[in-house]
């Protein structure tokens, strides 16, 4: 399933099986006349093959195969951990009770018979296809749910606790303290206040982005004057870390963008690029146009860098991969899912390209503004 870049439709990916030529023409015009992207396979070893390099959204699976029936295409594809939700539908000429009951008992979810009428057919698909996505969703908006419960419970006890107890610690008159040591308390209080608004900040832009809710105003903006912004704001970070920061922006290049989100994808991903590169180490922005009247931009340093397996679950909600920054600083884990939600309100991307020791680049497009 994928979106379709202008009009944001959904477009389901359909995977027909069926030895008979003539079959695959019929059902795949059916479907294809309902803007489903179709892929038709001869057998069942091409079927699971094609599963395996592109998940589809719903399988139509015949029976009686040579090699490879149907049931045993279905029974191995529900072995397999990432294709055990893909709804399949039975469509056979086999209509006896024993076979129908044998294709729901290996993992069917429909089961159509031949010949079939194309209404049922459309009117089938139709209605698994809406049930599958509602529970992927479903899922996805309790993983949030989840994330959601889980930082509150540990990303803001920890913080909120500090709060408390150093508050305490200020407000215990039997005991008295240096300027020094007030002024000290006094400032990691706020900086622990500060993190914790942030925290709020960007669960609140999440819980924002997740229902749809967040304002999103579009607007000529100049690249380069958005980006030296954000740099000045970890001027002093940076040079803490005697960590260079350094641009290479046009400043003819015009973005259409909204502004706030704009600037909170750069101050994430500079952030986090400051945070996980050692002292001395170097910090660049760069943005380069493409041919799709796009503006790529990358963010680049030369930290610590990430295996592969983090790289692949950065983004997934169910997997910690929280770490502290190379001077112990704190990471919440919101940032880069906040990234990603505002790239992509933009029509765009978040790409990584990371190797461990070495260091990481984070790219991310979006749209050109075009004078017309």
């Amino acid at each position: 399933m994928r979106n379709e870049k202008d009009t944001g439709r959904l477009i389901f990916d359909i995977l027909i099986v069926d030895d008979v030529h003539a079959n695959l023409k019929v059902l795949g015009d059916i479907l294809k006349g309902e803007g489903y992207k179709v892929r038709p396979t001869l057998n069942g070893m091409q079927a699971l093959q094609a599963a395996e390099r592109e998940k589809p959204d719903l399988i139509l699976l015949d029976i009686m195969m040579p090699e490879m029936n149907g049931y045993e295409v279905c029974r191995r594809l529900k072995e397999i951990p990432d294709m055990r939700d893909i709804p399949v539908i039975f469509i056979s000429a086999l209509n006896g009770t024993d076979d129908i009951v044998k294709a729901f008992s290996v993992g069917g979810i429909d089961y159509i018979t031949k010949p079939f009428k194309s209404e049922e057919v459309r009117t089938r698909v139709s209605t698994h296809l809406k049930v599958s996505w509602q529970q992927r969703e479903l899922k996805r908006l309790n993983d949030e749910k989840d994330k959601f419960i889980s930082i509150i419970a540990h990303d803001l006890r920890g913080p909120m606790g500090g709060i408390m107890g150093l508050s305490q610690i200020m407000a215990d008159e039997k005991r008295s303290y240096s300027d020094s040591a007030k002024k000290e308390m006094s400032a990691t209080l706020h900086k622990t206040a500060v993190n914790v608004y942030n925290l709020l900040e960007q669960l609140l832009n999440w819980s924002k982005i997740a229902t749809g809710h967040i304002d999103f105003n579009p607007q000529k903006l100049v690249l380069k004057e958005n980006v030296d912004k954000i740099l000045l704001i970890f001027s002093e970070s940076s040079k803490e870390k005697s960590i260079s920061l350094t641009t290479n922006i046009s400043e003819d290049i015009r973005v259409n963008a909204d502004h706030d989100m704009i600037e909170t994808i750069l101050r994430n991903l500079i952030s986090n690029a400051i945070k996980f590169t050692n002292p001395g180490g170097s910090v660049s922005v760069s943005s380069q146009p493409d041919d799709n009247n796009m503006v790529m931009i990358t963010v680049k340093d030369s930290g610590i860098g990430m295996n592969s397996s983090m790289t692949e679950n950065i983004f997934r909600i169910d997997v910690n991969t929280k770490r502290p920054g190379t001077n112990g600083e704190l990471s919440t884990g919101m940032g880069l899912l906040l990234c990603q939600g505002f790239i992509e309100k933009h029509g765009g991307k978040l790409k990584i390209v990371s190797e461990e020791g070495i260091g990481s680049e984070f790219s991310f497009s979006i749209p050109q503004y075009l004078d017309i």
